[in-house]
């Protein structure tokens, strides 16, 4: 078999095995010149009598109506030449697009399952009965049901939604299956935003509708009912092409409304309807500030700020970024450390919006040259959140982010970190010491914080006076002294260090490091009898203690007080809705050595509507711990580098962060590529 290969362009790669052809675009098919790019290419091929295309969309994230229709049209020219097309490793995303416009009636469609891609056929089957078969519902409660219906001439699913007997998306499934119309999770991408804006927002919002992509005249229309015909007949009028629905839970739709129509629009949409638990804790705010701009005043704009913050947390999110842009600002969350775009705003709405941000944090909102930091207290699903406000001026003016502080998503509980059965006992022997110094050491956002304080847990008690030293306390901890660094008024880590241990302590948690100071004061404390946890940031265990020598700790003191030193990462876990098996290769085997091991196998995701199409959900801990026995101190004592630290680790065979994090590969937790993204291998 011969195999040509040749680049036609910079954006579809096109390679030629036997008497098919292979084209991979290169990059998501949602811009006109993508499109045409790959037009072309196929025109090329029919020229040169390449009949039989394979379309490759593993490189493709997003696809628009009009690649649509440019993949329909190639289709019909190869059949008229007796030839064929075939596409091949669409995403879950494009997937659900293919779905709900009938691609696949057009064009065949591989490597895809049998139940994503072709709709199921109607039943006769009641809702209620379908509903009790899938173990949804009891018989009993479909029976209220009925008896509620011809009371109240209300819809079946619309009774049992409003009790909640069971989730709109279960109804919704159920009527799909029952009325052959596919039922779709509306996000980002899902829509072509030259097909959405066809329709006219007022409109959108009173029949709450969204056209999501158009294939050959026929347009996917967003719907919660799927018998609101005369709602179908006027987008029609409206639009000029026949409707066909997809159904998709309201919420959704009045969420998807808004980020389409956020830019074009002069009046303010909610990026979603904010429920009646969500509270903001006012702060006073001062009499002698600026007149706030009139649109921060309107309760528009603080729906807008409340309903932002209360998706983020109902997301899992740690962070908020609003970011101004030239022409918009962008929402993005960041969930399990990865950065989502979930909306955009009119760039107008962006003082409006960071004003209001300022009020409730009780901040200057005339001062918009320096940046500034403050605290939000909110209460959402009965519970308190505390958000951490900073803003940054920059070109197109202040981004804020919000750093989210739930304490009921934190883990504060050693057991629960993620480390395995032996790294658990070493951490706890590690802390169970009368005195000493323990590191925690990583990355930003590696989750060290929350190491120390799932550590400071497990110490805590009556009998032990335990303070903390931090920039800012992020969780309170009952019968703990927890104190604030403030910079701006002398109060540093290394003032409060000292003063501290006036204090009778017991156990001192320092932040973080950060200078000379507070490193010899630290290693001080280790020394006269107190347990010591800090932070740094160093990239392995080993490297905490060249971090410390090289900001002038002296080795023969670190050598005494140190007693253990805990690198960690936070790796994204396999997302269990859409968690598959597989049998690790031999190359996979043998570059790993798990030959002994006989057939490994291990996970991956595939992507699906729980985690926003990336197979990960959820993160869990890979540590590496290093105790500080004889060898190890005799050997800090004589100023060690770089290599003789890692021969030292070598000879002991100490667990890294690699081979802790393969551990959980095997056990199908994460992935080899996750691990090897976040430890750079």
């Amino acid at each position: 078999m011969s195999v040509a290969q040749e680049n036609l362009t910079g954006a579809v790669l096109r390679t030629r095995i036997g008497v098919m052809t292979h084209l991979a675009p290169r990059a998501s098919l949602n811009t006109s010149d993508i499109v045409q790019e790959l037009v072309s290419a196929t025109e090329d091929c029919m020229a040169q009598r390449e009949i039989q295309l394979i379309i490759d969309l593993s490189a493709v994230q997003l696809i628009s109506s009009q690649a649509l229709e440019a993949l329909i049209n190639m289709q019909d020219k190869l059949v008229r030449l007796g030839g064929w097309a075939k596409v091949i490793h669409p995403n879950t995303l494009v997937q659900d697009i293919f779905r709900i416009t009938g691609f696949t009636e057009y064009v065949n469609v591989m490597d895809a399952g049998h139940d994503v891609l072709k709709p199921k056929t109607g039943t006769q089957c009641r809702l209620g009965d379908s509903l009790v078969e899938k173990q949804v519902l009891t018989q009993k409660r479909v029976e209220e049901a009925v008896e509620l219906q011809k009371k109240t001439g209300k819809r079946m699913g619309q009774i049992i939604i409003e009790k909640g007997w069971a989730s709109e998306q279960d109804v919704l499934i159920a009527i799909g299956e029952q009325l052959s119309v596919p039922y779709v999770r509306l996000r980002t991408g899902i829509y072509d935003p030259d097909v959405a804006g066809l329709l006219d927002k007022k409109t959108a919002v009173r029949l709450r509708v969204i056209p999501l992509q158009r294939v050959r005249g026929t347009v996917a229309l967003a719907t919660a009912d799927p018998q609101a015909i005369p709602s179908f007949d006027e987008v029609e009028q409206r639009l000029g092409y026949r409707v066909v629905p997809v159904l998709a839970q309201r919420e959704e739709i009045m969420n998807t409304i808004h980020d389409i129509y956020a830019n074009n629009t002069d009046d303010i949409m909610m990026v979603g309807d904010v429920d009646e638990d969500f509270e903001v804790i006012e702060n006073l705010v001062p009499d002698d500030y600026s007149v706030i701009d009139e649109m921060a005043e309107g309760s528009p704009v603080i729906n807008l700020v409340n309903s932002i913050v209360q998706r983020a947390v109902r997301d899992g999110a740690s962070d908020i970024h609003i970011e101004p842009a030239r022409g918009k600002s962008r929402v993005r969350y960041r969930i399990d450390g990865v950065l989502y775009e979930v909306t955009t705003l009119r760039s107008d709405l962006h003082p409006a919006i960071i004003s209001r941000m300022k009020v409730m944090a009780n901040l200057d909102i005339s001062e918009r040259r320096l940046p500034q930091d403050g605290r939000i207290q909110v209460q959402t699903q009965g519970r308190a959140v505390d958000l951490r406000f900073s803003s940054l001026p920059g070109l197109y003016g202040e981004k804020v982010v919000l750093r989210i502080l739930d304490k009921n998503q934190s883990l504060l509980d050693v057991n629960k970190l993620g480390m395995s059965q032996g790294n658990i006992a070493l951490f706890k022997s590690l802390l169970d010491k009368s005195n000493g110094l323990v590191l925690v050491t990583g990355p930003t956002g590696s989750g060290k914080t929350t190491s120390l304080y799932a550590a400071l847990n497990y110490l805590n008690s009556i009998e032990k006076n335990i303070v903390t030293i931090e920039d800012p306390v992020e969780y309170q901890l009952d019968i703990v002294n927890q104190n604030e660094v403030r910079d701006n008024i002398g109060l540093t880590f290394s003032s409060i260090l000292r003063h501290t241990l006036r204090q009778d302590p017991d156990i001192v948690m320092v932040g973080e490091i950060r200078d000379r100071e507070t490193a010899e004061i630290s290693v001080q404390a280790a020394l006269t009898g107190h347990l010591v946890l800090s932070t740094l940031h160093t990239n392995h265990a080993i490297g905490a203690i060249t971090r410390m020598i090289d900001m002038g700790v002296k080795p023969y003191l670190l050598s005494s007080a140190l007693i253990g030193v805990v690198a960690q990462r936070l790796v994204r876990t396999i997302c269990a809705a859409c968690k598959t098996e597989f049998v690790a290769s031999p190359e996979l085997v043998t570059q790993f050595g798990w030959e002994d091991l006989g057939q490994v196998r291990l996970a991956h995701g595939r992507g699906c509507q729980e985690c926003y199409d990336s197979g990960y959900k959820g993160r869990i801990g890979i540590h590496e711990i290093l105790r500080a026995d004889e060898d190890l101190q005799a050997l800090v004592t004589s100023n060690p580098g770089r290599d003789e630290l890692t021969r030292y680790l070598e000879k002991r065979n100490i667990r890294t962060l690699f081979h802790d994090g393969l551990d959980h590969v095997r056990g199908g937790d994460t992935t080899i590529e996750e691990i090897s993204r976040v430890i750079n291998v």
